[in-house]
């Protein structure tokens, strides 16, 4: 299997599969820990695409060595969402070709954070996250703005590019 950079093209098959498994991450998540899930249950605001890999699905031409996906939250007055959690999972299926160094992927690494951002769970997950990358206070604001920033939930606004904007 290719260890390099894939220049397979993302489809919006391959973000809902993020999607879902995005989805069973954050499930895993908090059945690991049930205080986490108590502040951030009802609280996520959009999942992303981040990093290279989004740019690739942007631009089709940086090509994919790992799949980062961001999980959203909107801030809880008493603790934002733990920002040094990190977890690994496979892709599932070897289209973009194997993660390196991990003879027991199918497919490539799928590196999942989570951040939480000063908003209200109802607002507007795009204005949302355009506000947080566009004011870059954070280390992890001033990064994910360098590249693409791709939604892939809520559904509706899979595939949705939320950074680069236009809108200053």
């Amino acid at each position: 299997m290719a260890r390099g950079a894939s220049f397979e093209q993302i489809t919006r098959t391959d973000l809902r599969r993020l999607a879902r498994i995005a989805e069973e991450e954050r499930e895993d998540l908090f059945a690991r820990r049930p205080d986490w899930r108590l502040l951030y249950r009802r609280r996520l605001l959009c999942t992303a695409l981040t990093g290279r890999s989004a740019t690739h699905y942007y631009n089709g031409s940086t090509g994919v060595v790992q799949f980062d996906v961001c999980l959203f939250f909107a801030a809880h007055a008493e603790a934002a969402f733990p920002h040094r959690w990190a977890s690994l999972r496979d892709f599932g299926s070897p289209k973009f070709g194997g993660a390196k160094g991990e003879a027991n992927y199918i497919g490539r690494r799928i590196r999942f954070t989570g951040r939480s951002i000063n908003c209200r769970p109802s607002d507007d997950p795009v204005t949302a996250l355009q506000t947080y990358l566009r004011r870059g206070r954070t280390p992890t604001a001033r990064q994910l703005r360098e590249d693409a920033v791709v939604l892939i939930g809520p559904e509706h606004y899979l595939g949705y590019v939320a950074w680069p904007t236009l809108v200053a």
